[in-house]
C-alpha cells in the first residue's frame, strides 16, 4: 500500500463530499488496505500518518478563513495531499474574491500536493497567483449508467444541481421563455442559504410564462427517473470550476446544451459528442432546436473517458509518484 494515504470522507449531500466517498470506495476497490476515514475520526489517526481529503471552503467551515486555518492545522498534525474544488475565480465578487484566494492559497502552501478536476482549474489557479509545490489535474469520474433509454419527455427545460446564484438558473429561464418552452424545472434543491434567492428566482421566471417546479431532494434513483425525462437539459454556468452536474447528465447519458467557456470546451474535447456547447447568444435557439429533435439530448454512448475506475487508477499513480 505504499503512497497511498488515509482517505478522509464527510458525511452529508454536499456534492464535493459525496464525490469523495465515491473515489475513496473506488479506490479501496482497486488497492487492498486502503483506509477510509470519517472526516469527524481523523484526530484519532496514528500521528504523522498522510491523509488525502476533499476541500472547498464552504464544506469545511463557514468562512474562507476558518476552513483555511482548520485545513493548515490538519496539514502541522500529517502530511497532506488536497483535491480543491470551486476553485477561487471573479464571479466570486469583490468581496469574496480575495478573501477565497487567501484561503486557497494557505491550502496550497500547506498540502504536500494538489490535484484539480480540470485543466480550467490549473488555469483558475494560476490566474489567482496560487502556486502549489506540486498539482496535478484528474477529471471528474463519469460512468454511463445502463439503464440509458430514453424517457418519455416532459417537456420542460431542466437545470440540474444545488441551486445559487451564477449557476445560469435566469439565463436558462428567459432562453427557455423565447425558445416558446412553457416548462421549467429545478433538479434540486437551493444550496444552504439561498433558499430565498431561489423563491425570488422562481418568481422572476413565473414573471416570464414558465410554469416552474422545483423537486426539492430526491434520492438518486429518483432524481436520475426525472433527469432522463426532461425534454431539454442545460448547462448554463456563469460561476464554474469543474462541474458536477455536467458529469452527471453525461452519466444518465443526456446530452446537455451545454453554455460555452473554457470548462466546457475542455470537456467537449476530453469526451466528444457528449455536449450541445452554444455561444450565449444562441442558447434560445439551441434549446428550440433540441427541444424539436429530443434524439439530440441523448449521446448513445455506453462509455467514456474516465470512469470512476480509471479515476482511482489516477490518483494511485498520483500517489505512487509523491511517494
Amino acid at each position: 500500500m505504499s503512497g497511498v494515504p488515509v482517505l478522509v470522507v464527510h458525511r452529508g449531500d454536499h456534492g464535493v463530499a459525496a464525490y469523495g466517498r465515491q473515489v475513496a470506495e473506488a479506490v479501496a476497490a482497486r488497492r487492498t488496505g486502503v483506509l477510509t476515514v470519517d472526516a469527524a475520526d481523523e484526530p484519532d489517526l496514528l500521528a504523522g500518518s498522510p491523509v488525502h481529503v476533499q476541500f472547498t471552503d464552504r464544506l469545511w467551515a463557514d468562512s474562507p478563513e476558518a476552513a483555511a486555518e482548520r485545513f493548515v492545522a490538519l496539514a502541522a498534525r500529517r502530511p497532506v495531499t488536497v483535491t480543491l474544488h470551486d476553485v477561487p475565480q471573479p464571479s466570486d465578487g469583490p468581496r469574496n474574491l480575495p478573501r477565497r484566494r487567501a484561503a486557497y492559497a494557505a491550502v496550497a502552501a500547506t498540502a504536500r500536493a494538489v490535484a484539480v478536476n480540470s485543466e480550467h482549474e490549473l488555469a483558475l489557479l494560476r490566474e489567482a497567483d496560487i502556486a502549489p509545490r506540486s498539482v496535478r489535474s484528474i477529471p471528474l469520474a463519469v460512468d454511463i449508467d445502463p439503464d440509458v433509454t430514453p424517457h418519455a419527455s416532459d417537456g420542460a427545460v431542466g437545470v440540474l444541481g444545488f441551486f445559487y446564484p451564477g449557476k445560469g438558473h435566469d439565463e436558462v429561464a428567459r432562453a427557455a421563455a423565447a425558445a416558446g418552452l412553457a416548462r421549467m424545472t429545478v433538479l434540486g434543491r437551493a444550496s444552504d442559504g439561498h433558499a430565498a434567492d431561489l423563491e425570488a428566482f422562481v418568481g422572476r421566471a413565473e414573471a416570464l410564462g414558465l410554469d416552474v417546479e422545483v423537486t426539492g431532494w430526491l434520492d438518486d434513483d429518483d432524481l436520475a427517473a426525472r433527469g432522463r425525462s426532461v425534454a431539454v437539459p442545460v448547462v448554463a454556468h456563469r460561476h464554474v470550476s469543474a462541474s458536477g452536474s455536467l458529469a452527471t447528465w453525461i452519466g444518465w447519458g443526456r446530452r446537455p446544451v451545454t453554455e460555452r467557456n473554457r470548462y466546457v470546451d475542455e470537456m467537449a474535447r476530453l469526451r466528444p459528442g457528449t455536449l450541445s456547447p452554444v455561444h450565449p447568444a444562441d442558447l434560445a435557439a439551441e434549446i428550440r432546436r433540441a427541444a424539436a429533435t429530443p434524439a439530440s439530448t441523448w449521446h448513445g454512448l455506453d462509455r467514456v473517458p474516465f470512469s470512476i475506475r480509471e479515476v482511482a487508477e489516477a490518483y494511485l499513480s498520483w500517489w505512487e509518484e509523491i511517494g
